[in-house]
């Protein structure tokens, strides 16, 4: 694919959507999801991955408060990746992550992913670069062997602008029910914004051979929200799943 160049995409949504229309739509996805999900932990012959990277601020939370809402928990679980424990560091990179891809009938949300490793350890040089290049390669290949499994993986990036990224941030340290969100360390990580631009790019170049990046304009959540939910919708109606009936005895 055409390489992404992301401060030439928009974080924004077009001007002419209207967001009292787009809100009826999630509304309506919503209980269509509701309904798939169903479908997909009936038949049991299916899993849903869905991955979710972006900056600090980027609203992966939010995202996942509220595109997954709608769903039965029994059948979705979320997955947030920090820095890796002593004993997942003395494994291969992917191993925490094969650990809990999802089982047949089940969707699993990761918050942040695999991609952190050839994302912020490239940004502050933890690794060289000849690793990061053979983690590119790998990556696409864990990819290609869960969708070979019958694990729908869908990526998305939360593309959040330097200047509403700074708001939020800010705003952590004045609201309440935010403040827990606050860490120092995200006001530091601003210095590096250009390395982790250039770190995503390069992640969307080369690891996009089996699984495509869908880019999500970020910085008003209503249509992160609707873009994400419409993607996950129409890839569960694409399987064209059926309810199994009936048991047969003996």
């Amino acid at each position: 694919m055409p390489k992404l160049i992301l401060n030439k995409i928009s974080t924004r949504a077009p001007k002419e959507l209207s967001k009292e229309k787009i809100k009826k739509e999630i509304s309506k996805l919503q209980d269509q999801l509701a309904e798939l999900q169903n479908l997909l932990f009936a038949s049991a012959s299916h899993s849903l991955l869905v991955i979710l990277q972006g900056m600090d601020a980027a609203g992966k939370d939010g995202a996942i408060s509220n595109v997954f809402e709608s769903v039965n928990p029994m059948g979705c679980r979320v997955i947030s990746f920090k820095r890796p424990t002593e004993l997942e560091m003395k494994h291969d990179f992917l191993w925490r992550i094969h650990q809990v891809v999802p089982e047949k009938g089940m969707m699993h949300v990761f918050n942040r992913s695999h991609y952190e490793d050839v994302i912020i350890q490239r940004v502050h040089k933890w690794v060289d670069e000849p690793t990061i290049k053979k983690r590119f390669h790998q990556i696409n290949e864990f990819e290609r062997l869960l969708s070979e499994s019958n694990t729908v993986v869908l990526k998305f990036y939360l593309h959040i602008s330097k200047e509403e990224q700074i708001e939020r941030l800010n705003e952590r340290l004045h609201d309440p029910s935010k403040m827990w969100k606050h860490n120092e360390n995200d006001l530091k990580e601003r210095d590096f914004w250009p390395q982790y631009m250039k770190a995503y790019e390069d992640a969307f170049a080369n690891c996009s051979e089996i699984i495509p990046w869908n880019i999500v304009p970020a910085d008003q959540n209503w249509y992160k929200e609707y873009l994400i939910l419409k993607k996950v919708v129409e890839a569960l109606q694409a399987l064209k799943l059926k309810y199994p009936g009936l048991k047969k005895e003996g």
